[in-house]
């Protein structure tokens, strides 16, 4: 989806979408009731995700599903239970009085999955040489650029314990965003970070791909990797490294074993968890009649978390920018897209309420803000957010006002006589966005607007999104959390998820003529001041209007957000369920009790 990066969104993102997307958005093919026969004995939780990953390198990763919610954690994390900042690879920390550094104190005798110790080094090398690494194209770096210089704040060592982070700036977010990123082995991938390739470029771009064997990837969570299979499963195996402990020193986790089943079908999940095969599976609102009634024969409860963190919205490619010398975007098309008027009519053409009763089942809500509903920075309509009620009328008149016009068959036309037609991209095998995807192209048509919804493989589909630009529309999510800094990658216009607009990450191919609107600009602007902005009603005042922009400009056309649901085997123990982070966000903490 695909996704923004900083581990107190990383426990949203990657715990949100992968465990909680572990929580079911597709299973395998193959039957996973072979596994649990091979080592019934093992203590294990087999649930499932909708494709292969793309990397194992967690740096250069930007798209979901992937491994390093399980594998990888920072210096601190967020529990979903309180929302508050608790301490992880650093047992404490100290921040001063101006606000402008931070300085951590690492737990004792930290391991590496090898076996070899986590030290200071380890946090200096990942920061200075990874992610503040300009040669490493990593989506990490958006999320700790600080004021209007985009500067970046520096990590130093102190001794062999301490570690000292520095802002140039007081940074709101520094806390809870700018240091909780993974910490990444310096032993394993120093060498790979200094020596360089043909093109000159650090080999560690190529470091740990999926071809990598399990065994040569060092990790510091809770699981590392035993196996994977390709387009079949996935398999973890407990780290024996991992610091956590409970109450009775007994060592964290007590799960030994994750398995991920990898198919292309929510239908295919839902049949493998009614048979037994899955542990967890998301429940979607088309599937949530039928599993209610199953609770107790199935040995299993249905978790609600009420809204989701996370949005869903349809976006146009705004890019003017020509790669090779050749548009990104038909010309004729781009002018549609670029249009204001254009994208509020669609707007207003969409019928979310007939989309919460017939494909959400009446299991969600409107959603109007890119801000999740959970954050104390969320401006409810009720607070004078604009909202784009179903109205045929007002999305016509308004595509009048922009020059277009309809022809004798009630088909739109431009002011130059080309029917508006365009193509609409979503991830095949999400039966939801299949669904909401289908209902989009019949609401368009009675504004006269052609739609050519075409599900495509997730990696070929963020592969047009991220790489090739060459997209027209799409549908697509992101997932959030309490923090919005966390989503600065998404609003920057530098940003590496600036997806409706996107300006080349490093190693990708350049665009001539990438522009940047004014209110797109503004956004940008207001995200650096929010974070800058200390004072709690002031940041919140300023968020209210990054809000307003969005919604004036519509990047992204937002619409429903589903409740967060998943249903769990009853023999699964210390479930906290939590709409930010799912059923296994605390997975050290969960007990099998068979």
């Amino acid at each position: 989806m695909l996704f923004a990066k900083i581990w107190s969104q990383i426990k949203r993102l990657w715990l949100l979408i992968i465990i909680a997307i572990l929580t079911g958005l597709t299973v395998a093919a193959c039957n996973p009731s072979n596994f649990k026969t091979n080592a019934a004995q093992v203590p294990q939780l087999v649930t499932s995700i909708l494709s292969d990953p793309k990397t194992f390198n967690f740096a250069l990763s930007s798209e979901s599903p992937n491994i390093f919610g399980l594998t990888y954690e920072g210096l601190i994390t967020e529990s979903y239970e309180t929302g508050k900042v608790e301490p992880a690879l650093a047992e404490s920390w100290q921040i001063s009085e101006d606000k402008l550094k931070i300085v951590f104190t690492l737990r004792d005798n930290l391991k590496w999955s090898d076996g070899q110790p986590l030290t200071v080094d380890d946090v200096v090398f990942t920061y200075n040489d990874i992610y503040l690494n300009e040669a490493i194209p990593t989506d990490a770096r958006d999320g700790m650029r600080i004021g209007e210089s985009r500067k970046l704040p520096t990590v130093r060592k102190i001794d062999n314990r301490r570690v000292e982070f520095s802002v140039p700036e007081p940074f709101a977010p520094f806390l809870r965003s700018a240091t909780g990123y993974p910490i990444l082995p310096a032993h394993a991938l120093r060498e790979s970070v200094t020596t360089k390739d043909q093109e000159g470029k650090p080999k560690f771009l190529s470091k740990w791909s999926v071809d990598t064997p399990p065994d040569q990837l060092i990790v510091n969570g809770p699981f590392k990797l035993e196996r994977y299979d390709t387009s079949q499963r996935i398999v973890f195996r407990r780290n024996p490294y991992y610091w956590r402990k409970d109450s009775q020193g007994k060592a964290q986790p007590y799960i030994e074993r994750i398995i991920w089943q990898i198919v292309e079908s929510t239908d295919t999940s839902l049949l493998q968890f009614r048979s037994g095969g899955l542990d967890t599976v998301g429940v979607s609102p088309e599937y949530f009649s039928l599993l209610k009634v199953q609770e107790d024969q199935g040995n299993f409860k249905i978790y609600n978390g009420g809204p989701g963190s996370g949005t869903t919205f349809v976006l146009f490619n705004l890019n003017k920018g020509s790669r090779d010398g050749k548009p990104l975007i038909d010309p004729i098309k781009s002018r549609w897209f670029n249009t204001v008027e254009f994208r509020q009519a669609v707007a207003y053409a969409i019928d979310r309420q007939t989309m919460i009763n017939n494909t959400f089942r009446g299991l969600g809500q409107p959603q109007n803000s890119p801000i999740s509903v959970q954050s104390p920075y969320y401006l409810s309509p009720q607070e004078g957010l604009k909202v784009y009620n179903y109205n045929i009328d007002k999305a016509k008149q308004l595509l009048l006002k922009a020059g277009f016009k309809y022809n004798e068959k009630n088909q739109l036309i431009d002011s130059q006589g080309n029917n508006v037609r365009f193509t609409l991209l979503t991830n095949a095998g999400n039966k939801i966005r299949e669904a909401v995807g289908s209902q989009i192209k019949r609401d368009l048509s009675k504004i006269g607007i052609i739609v050519d919804f075409t599900p495509l493989a997730w990696n070929t589909y963020t592969d047009k999104l991220s790489n090739t630009l060459d997209w027209e529309a799409s549908l697509l999510g992101l997932t959030g959390g309490l923090e919005p800094n966390d989503g600065a990658n998404v609003w920057s216009p530098e940003g590496g998820l600036h997806m409706f607009n996107q300006k080349p990450q490093a190693g990708q191919k350049s665009i001539t003529g990438w522009e940047v609107a004014p209110w797109e600009a503004k956004i940008g602007e207001l995200y650096i001041k929010a974070a800058r902005e200390l004072d709690e009603p002031k940041r919140k005042a300023i968020y209210a209007d990054t809000q307003r922009i969005t919604q004036e400009n519509l990047p992204f056309i937002y619409l429903v957000n589903a409740y967060s649901m998943s249903a769990v085997r009853n023999r699964f123990e210390g479930i906290k369920y939590s709409g930010l982070g799912g059923a296994f966000w605390n997975i050290h903490e969960i007990k099998i009790v068979d």
